[in-house]
């Protein structure tokens, strides 16, 4: 299963780099530190305040 997760890693780095869709590097980047955020303030105080911002 880790391995299945890592090749999906791969693949988006080939295709990035293969491409020249380097733009898509600061917006994965963006949004995987969005998702760490609301799960790991998902059960504090924060999440309120975390979900407003949507």
């Amino acid at each position: 299963m880790v391995r299945s997760k890592l090749s999906i890693v791969g693949e988006l780095w080939d295709f990035m780099k293969v491409r020249k869709k380097w733009w898509l590097g600061p917006i994965v980047f963006m949004l995987l530190l969005l998702g760490l955020l609301l799960v790991f303030t998902q059960g504090s105080a924060l999440a309120p305040f975390i979900y407003t911002l949507f």
